[in-house]
């Protein structure tokens, strides 16, 4: 089986994507997989790194505006199915399938006029302009939610499976993440980042929270992750405030082995994306939610409240991140282990379906009917 994926820019387009060409290769070990994506995303870090080929096509993001960029990424969408096919004819591929995110249009496009089988997967509530649009030319719509089906035209093409995940999310024991990362049973330990690219309110925040509140607590242990976006300021940042001397502070640029990380954690503080909400479901994890004010319909305030409002995390909007407000729930929540209990459980509720198999089965199945 050839497997072409599709889905970059983003961890919250590469991640599921990886997710899903891992189970074809667990399930078919001699299955040829290969990726496309942009040459300015995370997937020229992720993809290699993972062991697959990487191609790239030529195509970008629109913006809210009417601008020169605007003009020169539609003339690109335009043409970029005409490129997608070289990489198409080259690789050969019995099914192609994406995860969203600008760089899946050209090459689901270009597949379906090839008469390739298709599919692509939403992980948000809300679908993005490039699954909107590809409605008419892929075979299967993959959502994670029940109600993006009424915003695809109620196409029978849409089926429902969750949010597919790298395979080590929820299958590593508290205890054995925390013998791994060098962390002891009687520290308490913090993981915050903002996405893959980053996001300058939640580096202010773990500025804060390094300064205020972990750098005088030895038995707190802090992991933050910057994004790729902004780690070089915000290390100078935490240079000047010689926050580099204290041995349970730790700045990175990307987490790498996040599975690893949640599983260790006491406390995770993050955006409210959809695939995050899902691992942090999946793991059964106390969250501070602090959703990203940009994002299309304000999903991820949605996605935060629903989740506050059955006590599986606390939402802390940007504009509510002043007077020592995340140091004072951090306090809270590691001091009360009864609280942190009860939203992890309730936060469990929220754990996707067996997404990874419901989708190789039906890759499989889509696959084997245009043979």
């Amino acid at each position: 089986m050839r497997v072409l994926v599709t889905g970059g820019g983003t961890g919250g387009h590469v991640n599921p994507a990886l997710a899903i060409a891992n189970t074809i290769k667990e399930n078919i070990p001699d299955a040829e997989i290969a990726f496309v994506g942009t040459v300015r995303g995370l997937e020229n870090t992720l993809v290699p790194k993972a062991g697959y080929k990487l191609y790239h096509v030529d195509v970008r993001g629109i913006r809210r505006s009417l601008s020169l960029y605007n003009i020169r990424s539609l003339w690109l969408a335009a043409v970029s199915p005409i490129k997608a096919k070289k990489v198409i004819k080259e690789f050969r591929p019995d099914i192609v399938v994406g995860t969203g995110g600008y760089v899946s249009w050209p090459i689901l496009v270009a597949a379906s006029r090839m008469n390739i089988p298709t599919a692509v997967h939403e992980s948000n509530a809300v679908p993005g302009l490039a699954v909107r649009k590809l409605v008419p030319y892929v075979d299967r719509i993959f959502t994670n939610f029940a109600v993006s089906a009424e915003m695809l035209g109620k196409s029978g093409k849409v089926m429902q499976v969750g949010c597919p995940m790298l395979g080590q999310f929820g299958n590593i024991s508290r205890a054995e993440a925390r013998a791994k990362l060098g962390i002891k049973e009687d520290e308490k330990y913090i993981v915050s980042f903002g996405g893959s690219l980053g996001a300058a309110a939640m580096n202010d925040m773990a500025l804060e929270l390094m300064r205020d509140y972990v750098s005088t607590r030895k038995n707190v242990r802090y992991t933050h992750a910057t994004g790729g976006d902004h780690y070089e300021s915000v290390l100078a940042r935490f240079n000047e405030a010689e926050l580099g001397k204290y041995e349970n502070i730790e700045l990175l640029q990307y987490i790498y082995d996040m599975p690893y990380r949640m599983a260790a954690a006491d406390i995770i503080i993050s955006r409210a994306g959809a695939i995050t909400i899902s691992e942090l479901a999946r793991q059964g994890k106390a969250a501070i939610l602090i959703p990203s004010p940009n994002v299309t319909d304000d999903q991820q305030t949605k996605n935060a409240k629903a989740l506050a409002d059955i006590g599986g995390a606390c939402m802390i909007r940007e504009p509510e991140l002043k007077d020592g407000r995340i140091c004072a729930e951090v306090a809270s929540l590691l001091e009360d282990a009864d609280r942190r209990k009860k939203m992890e459980k309730a936060i469990m509720g929220f754990a996707p379906l067996d997404s990874n198999k419901l989708i190789f089965d039906e890759l499989v199945r889509l696959a084997d009917n245009k043979k």
